[in-house]
């Protein structure tokens, strides 16, 4: 490949992602393959920087249901999400990755904090920047903090990685055998049928900003490196000139 498609990106991982075939926690094996997908690139001389969730650990919304504060629910999904943010930055470097964590939350003997200006020069520098805490703020999802760090740093593109399913359908093909996925839609389409790609606030951000996502599954090897490179995979949500 002469060019990337490309040339900055941020990349979505849910904390589901992590947990592999486990029912909890972290997977050896899945992180490493997410790692070398990563890696494969950061070989082309793309930047990336990567926004994780933590739902393999903790999800705020289950134990809201219980009668927990749902702000004391949102903090220690985000404490999750550093969890996975320091699972994956091992796994990166154990595959001769640089990378750098940045927190929302301050949290100075395990993450530097985020200072958006020290994120751009870390990946000019070519380093995967991980992206932990959300948005720092509850009621935030991590899709949230996903748009918002993928506008504030100028990435290109917004990448989803899923867990199993390939793009966005109009039903949820794991209980419908005959959900429709769609190739590619806009913003605003996305966001008044109401699909499950992503939450309405990120969709908004997105919308407003003009940034095209691109939703995936990360775990048929070579899909990250083939959408950096210009390729059709998954579904693309667009900016189609009416959005705004």
């Amino acid at each position: 490949m002469d060019q990337p498609e490309y040339s900055r990106v941020i990349l979505k991982m849910s904390g589901e992602s992590f947990k592999g075939e486990r029912d909890f926690g972290m997977d050896a094996d899945t992180l490493r393959f997410i790692s070398l997908q990563i890696k494969s690139v950061v070989d082309l001389g793309v930047e990336v920087g990567v926004v994780v969730g933590g739902g393999n650990i903790w999800r705020g919304a289950d134990y809201e249901q219980t009668g927990m504060d749902r702000s004391t629910a949102d903090s220690a999904g985000m404490l999750a999400t550093i969890m996975n943010a320091l699972a994956l930055q091992d796994a990166l470097e154990s595959v001769d990755v640089t990378v750098r964590t940045q927190s929302a939350i301050a949290m100075p003997s395990v993450a530097e904090p985020y200072i958006r200006r020290r994120a751009i020069r870390h990946l000019q520098k070519g380093r995967v920047v991980i992206f932990a805490g959300g948005t720092g703020n509850p009621y935030m999802t991590t899709d949230t903090a996903a748009a918002l760090r993928a506008l504030e740093i100028g990435a290109n593109v917004l990448v989803m990685a899923k867990n199993g399913v390939d793009g966005v359908y109009d039903s949820d093909p794991r209980h419908n055998i005959s959900a429709k996925k769609y190739e590619k839609l806009s913003h605003h389409q996305a966001l008044s049928q109401r699909l499950g790609a992503l939450d309405s606030t990120a969709l908004s951000l997105c919308m407003d900003n003009a940034l095209p996502i691109v939703v995936f599954d990360i775990f048929k090897s070579g899909n990250l490196a083939s959408i950096i490179s210009g390729e059709h995979v998954g579904t693309l949500i667009y900016d189609d000139g009416t959005d705004t």
